[in-house]
């Protein structure tokens, strides 16, 4: 392939990437609002969706092959490649997340702990993603940086939403309502916990993006361990 079509498959790559981020972001914001909404038809949506997500995903996964393959890349040429191999992933596992929350959309039934926000916690793990994207777009070092930094304030909100869910559950006595069905409680506030984790998931992923793209940009492997 000559110099220039070389190069152009880079800028391709690099373009190709940060369309399936947005598609997963869009999913991640949809699965979030259905679940604000209790909206199924949303939900549904966001589910129906993953398909094109993992497709888009396999087309990145075989590119990143064929050009290491093919073009046996060097120095900044190899780690922009490699990162962007792992960052596709760490976007595959988000939109994964994203259809997770319509699950749970699909198979609530009830606020049971208001006093959780878990839109705060989704709008936090959203900056995060944006930022670690944004830092991958344009090579900004300072915002692989803030995107760490923001994940131990995401851990942290996500830890007390747990200790809340689990206080009042130890607290409170559920089952004392005979309308109430114990089984159907204990599936809401599993759901509950799962949404807390998998929203602080989300936020790890958006680490490993922001690892990924330090490392790409400076050599420097600081926020891969």
């Amino acid at each position: 392939m000559p110099r220039q079509g070389y190069q152009a498959s880079l800028q391709s790559l690099r373009d190709d990437v940060l369309y399936l981020s947005e598609i997963v972001a869009d999913r991640l914001r949809m699965g979030l609002r259905a679940l604000e909404q209790k909206d199924n038809e949303l939900a549904q949506e966001v589910i129906d969706g993953d398909d094109e997500v993992n497709r888009l995903y396999l087309d990145l996964e075989q590119d990143c092959i064929d050009l290491i393959a093919l073009q046996q890349p060097v120095a900044s040429d190899l780690r922009f490649i490699a990162a962007s191999f792992k960052i596709i992933t760490d976007l595959e596992r988000i939109g994964d997340l994203a259809v997770n929350l319509a699950d749970y959309t699909l198979s609530a039934d009830r606020d049971l702990f208001p006093e959780v926000n878990v839109q705060q916690l989704g709008e936090v793990t959203m900056e995060m993603l944006d930022a670690a994207m944004e830092a991958y777009a344009d090579e900004e070092t300072e915002l692989c940086y803030e995107v760490a930094e923001r994940d131990d304030e995401l851990d942290s909100m996500c830890e007390v939403a747990s200790e809340i869910v689990v206080r009042d559950l130890i607290e409170s006595d559920p089952f004392s309502d005979d309308n109430l069905d114990s089984e159907d409680y204990m599936e809401d506030v599993s759901r509950l916990l799962l949404t807390i984790r998998d929203l602080e998931r989300v936020g790890d992923h958006a680490v490993n993006i922001a690892a990924r793209s330090l490392y790409m940009i400076e050599d420097d492997d600081e926020l891969l361990y």
